[in-house]
């Protein structure tokens, strides 16, 4: 599998733009803009540093992954996301390793990358996610 970068760190946040009063008045860190996946229940907002980011994530709905891990273990960083040239061929060569998956097949993220992420069980206890973007 071939891997190129951390592609982003995602932090769960109660408030994006509380969050913000940090990241950007206190660091510098500009936003690129705030978006909603609907499929995702989440708001996220992705902040550049360097040839990563960081992605705050707010949950839109108490039942969002990330309202439940905020509720779980409060905020904080919630997964690793690992850029990869062929998410698809990824999933199929990690697969066939017996790697547990949370998505056998990519999902459109934000920003329209397409992401999958694998379980935490087969990781040592950290949400991976892949992500390809094209």
């Amino acid at each position: 599998m071939e891997t190129k970068i951390i592609d982003h760190i995602g932090i769960a946040v109660n408030s994006i733009d509380e969050a913000m009063k940090f990241w950007e008045g206190a660091l510098g860190v500009k936003c690129h803009g705030v978006e909603e996946v609907a499929e995702q229940k989440v708001k996220t907002a992705f902040l550049p540093i360097d040839d990563s980011e960081i992605e705050l994530l707010e949950g839109t709905s108490e039942d969002s992954p990330v309202s439940k891990f905020i509720a779980k273990n409060g905020q904080g960083i919630q997964h690793i996301a690992i850029r990869v040239a062929d998410i698809e061929a990824a999933l199929a060569e990690l697969k066939e390793k017996g790697v547990r998956l949370i998505d056998e097949k990519p999902r459109r993220g934000a920003g329209g990358a397409k992401i999958a992420f694998l379980h935490p069980k087969a990781t040592g206890g950290v949400l991976l996610e892949l992500c390809q973007r094209d």
